[in-house]
């Protein structure tokens, strides 16, 4: 697969799924009962790792590559 994610979208996917983790993990954050949604910061550092997006391919957009 060609990467369509540029290099400043790679770290803003990591800053933003290491903040949802944390607050899944409730590292900093109280325990409201919503913390589970903090798991979805999977997603945007697979993303990252991998440099694909399946979003972007959708839509025909890309950062990089």
């Amino acid at each position: 697969m060609k990467t369509n994610v540029g290099n400043l979208d790679r770290i803003v996917r990591v800053a933003l799924g290491l903040g949802l983790l944390a607050y899944a993990l409730r590292i900093g954050f109280p325990n409201t009962g919503w913390n589970w949604v903090g798991w979805i910061g999977v997603m945007p550092i697979l993303t990252a790792l991998i440099g694909v997006c399946p979003a972007y391919t959708l839509i025909g957009f890309k950062t990089g590559g």
